[in-house]
């Protein structure tokens, strides 16, 4: 299975790689085009602001291989800054533009902090099923409620509702925790540091490359 994880400065590579591992796949980290281009799904990982991961995917000149693998109908996942940036843009630190797969833009968690209710979001949290069948996605056979592994300050904001593939509530607030349009996904949460349901995410985008290569 030749998965590539896109090398632009920024992410939890190691922790990464080692889950993809535990699923029997050893992802290629490369911001090489014809590595990209050749891959049979690509992940876009990431932490940090959403600035500085523009910023670099800019300066290693991937925008345009990102979008071109993805219009050729490779899967994409996008991991917590990762799924940020696959929009529009963010409110974060001024305006910047994202890559724009997904409409609707990222925005701060909108709570109000106090003693017991901290940004950023560092906790398990459950992800709750939308209007969106969870049949045959990264999503698939996890069972409404899984706990997964959140730590993040912003949030995307999608225009398109039935894009949402979950939602979790954070201190009254919902928010979108995974999208999905065609062959891209995105999770705010992190599956390679979320246990055995992370490790289901894991399996089933190896499942859909494996399947979409056929």
């Amino acid at each position: 299975m030749n998965i590539t994880l896109i090398d632009y400065g920024t992410g939890n590579i190691k922790s990464i790689q080692n889950a993809f591992k535990e699923s029997g796949v050893n992802l290629k980290l490369s911001r090489e085009k014809e590595v990209i281009y050749g891959s049979e799904g690509i992940i876009l990982p990431g932490v940090g602001a959403f600035a500085h991961g523009m910023k670099n995917l800019i300066k290693y000149d991937l925008i345009d291989v990102i979008k071109e693998t993805v219009e050729k109908g490779k899967p994409l996942l996008g991991i917590c800054l990762g799924m940020q940036l696959m929009f529009e843009e963010s409110e974060e630190f001024g305006i910047t533009k994202g890559l724009g797969l997904f409409k609707g833009r990222v925005i701060k968690v909108p709570i109000k902090q106090s003693k017991k209710v901290k940004l950023p979001h560092i906790s398990w949290n459950e992800i709750k099923k939308k209007k969106t069948s969870w049949n045959g996605t990264i999503l698939d056979n996890l069972t409404n409620g899984s706990d997964m592994y959140f730590i993040h300050t912003f949030v995307a904001k999608p225009d398109i509702e039935d894009e949402v593939l979950s939602e979790t509530e954070y201190a009254g607030v919902k928010f979108c925790s995974s999208v999905k349009k065609n062959n891209i996904y995105g999770c705010q949460f992190h599956p390679e540091k979320s246990s055995e349901a992370g490790l289901k995410v894991i399996k089933n985008f190896v499942k859909i490359c494996k399947e979409n290569k056929q």
